[in-house]
């Protein structure tokens, strides 16, 4: 495994110019996985022990931090993050905080999941980011209150341990605990600062819960569906095709650079589980004069199952969502989009259901997972 790039210590005060000339950060291997965190999967940051200086909120908020080196409040330098006040001592002989003093913020995830890498990102705090940080995750039915999941009777488990970080840079950890997770835990060791949280994984809905629905989307990034591989990442990445919701803009679907030769660019897909597929909706929302031209889609059964065409290349509208009722349900474990010859789509839905096969191993690795 490579090795991930740490960075500790203060980095120089800001002296003007680009605020991120001298970040430090890396090409973590993680960052493939979906953001488990993200708000459009619903996460919320459901309490924190201090906010003095910043909010909690900003923690999850889907673009970088940014700097406005004039920007000040009543209580001082308003920053784009979570940040606490200054811990003190017991007395006037221990004025420094103790070992064990530290800053909570509870998470809860967007969606539940399998918890491959963590970026702890302390953008534009230079000399006011935490000394250690460290993250426990916990899994809770329900929708639990602060106080339940602060309770004695929640086990906490160790993702990442309390680990030195650096100023003004994006923290990486690797996490190797497979276990499904719903709630994390940041700790920051005494005091300080975060400007952003990242939580990268693999997606595991409940199997009841989809069970329940009967058809749904089985391609859905919320439902545990996850892109494999794109042709081009240019302007986006494939999996805002799989987000929850319309697009609301264009950067918040994929976009392909202009092509210069006689290809097409695509997208390989796992659904959640073996499905059975009944209808295909492929959304140009916001794409106006860069949608793609055509469009077509093929599923497979397995991972050497053969491709099966289930929507031939067909003519794309800008801006507009497209449905096509299947003449037959199709089976299968993998789904692909071809667009032609470039451009880009917002959305991709695949309704259907779990095959029996399907919803029984999905079913066994949810209890495997401790679901």
């Amino acid at each position: 495994m490579t090795a991930i790039e740490t960075f500790t210590g203060d980095a120089s005060p800001y002296q003007g110019g680009d605020p991120y000339a001298d970040y430090r950060t890396a090409d973590f291997p993680f960052t493939h996985y979906a953001d488990l965190a993200d708000r459009r999967l619903g996460a919320g940051v459901v309490a924190a022990n201090d906010e003095f200086f910043a909010q909690r909120e900003n923690l999850l908020l889907p673009e970088r931090a940014e700097f406005d080196p004039e920007h000040f409040g009543h209580k001082g330098k308003v920053m784009d993050g979570w940040e606490t006040r200054r811990r003190r001592g017991r007395s006037a002989d221990h004025p420094w905080p103790d070992e064990d003093d530290h800053d909570w913020a509870l998470i809860r995830l967007g969606a539940p999941g399998v918890v491959r890498g963590i970026v702890v990102d302390t953008a534009h705090f230079r000399g006011n980011y935490p000394q250690a940080v460290s993250v426990e995750g916990t899994s809770v039915p329900g929708s639990p209150s602060p106080e339940e999941l602060l309770g004695d009777d929640i086990k906490w488990t160790t993702l990442v341990p309390r680990t030195p970080v650096g100023g003004h840079a994006a923290n990486g950890f690797a996490v190797s605990v497979e276990q499904r997770f719903t709630h994390l835990r940041l700790k920051q060791h005494p005091d300080g600062g975060i400007a952003r949280l990242r939580v990268h994984g693999e997606v595991v809905p409940d199997p009841a819960w989809l069970q329940a629905l009967g058809t749904f989307d089985v391609v859905a990034l919320e439902n545990g569906g996850q892109v494999e591989d794109a042709s081009n990442l240019f302007y986006s990445p494939a999996t805002n095709t799989i987000q929850p919701g319309r697009s609301r803009k264009m950067d918040d679907g994929w976009e392909t650079r202009r092509r210069r030769d006689r290809g097409n660019d695509w997208i390989r897909y796992r659904l959640v589980e073996q499905s059975r597929i009944r209808a295909v909706e492929i959304d140009t929302a916001c794409l106006k004069g860069n949608s793609a031209g055509w469009a077509s889609v093929a599923v497979r059964d397995g991972e050497d199952g053969e491709w099966t065409e289930v929507l031939p290349r067909t003519r794309l509208q800008p801006d507009t969502n497209h449905r096509f009722v299947l003449p037959e349900p199709v089976t299968g474990t993998h789904a692909r989009l071809d667009i032609y010859p470039d451009g880009g789509i917002s959305r991709l839905r695949l309704h259907g259901s779990l095959t029996e096969t399907g919803a029984g191993r999905l079913t066994a690795r949810h209890q495997e997972l401790g679901g």
